[in-house]
């Protein structure tokens, strides 16, 4: 059942996909960086990637993999969470979330949810599950959009931001 329930997801993410990519065709000129700079609901996303010193780096050859929190997704974070993560002093915290957002391989949707985890750029991995037909990150975050495809990448947009194990 649950193979199932991922070929459907497969099916439904692939179509999702082919129409994102024809409507989004000159996404592919620019990098992942540029795409969420030139997108508003990733303002806050673009931000916290120029605060941790991450943009020169994303905006490399790649490829990368994004899963890229919205702004609505920062929201949901704790009251002044943001604006404690964009501080200097927390440079290295917040370069370890962002990257945690980011797979060091280009992952289209089709191939993402075949996998059933997934080692970040921060060296911590983490979930991916199907479940009522949306695919979760975490079992937490949902993939709200996929396949977003740029010059050194891809990017997924989520609606949660996804929080690193605590490393020991």
């Amino acid at each position: 059942m649950k193979k199932f329930a991922m070929m459907l997801a497969c099916v439904a993410m692939g179509l999702v996909a082919a129409r994102t990519s024809v409507a989004e065709a000159p996404a592919a000129q620019k990098n992942v960086v540029e795409i969420a700079a030139g997108n508003p609901d990733f303002s806050t996303l673009v931000a916290a990637v120029k605060a941790a010193g991450l943009a020169e780096t994303l905006s490399g050859k790649g490829p990368f993999t994004v899963f890229a929190p919205t702004n609505a997704a920062f929201d949901k974070l704790p009251k002044g969470t943001v604006e404690t993560l964009l501080k200097p002093e927390n440079k290295a915290k917040l370069a370890a979330i962002l990257t945690y957002h980011v797979v060091g391989a280009k992952v289209l949707a089709a191939d993402a949810v075949k996998l059933d985890k997934a080692t970040t750029v921060n060296g911590a991995d983490f979930t991916i599950s199907v479940k009522d037909g949306s695919v979760l990150l975490n079992n937490a975050a949902k993939v709200v959009k996929t396949d977003i495809v740029g010059s050194n990448g891809v990017i997924h947009v989520i609606d949660s931001v996804i929080l690193p194990p605590e490393k020991k």
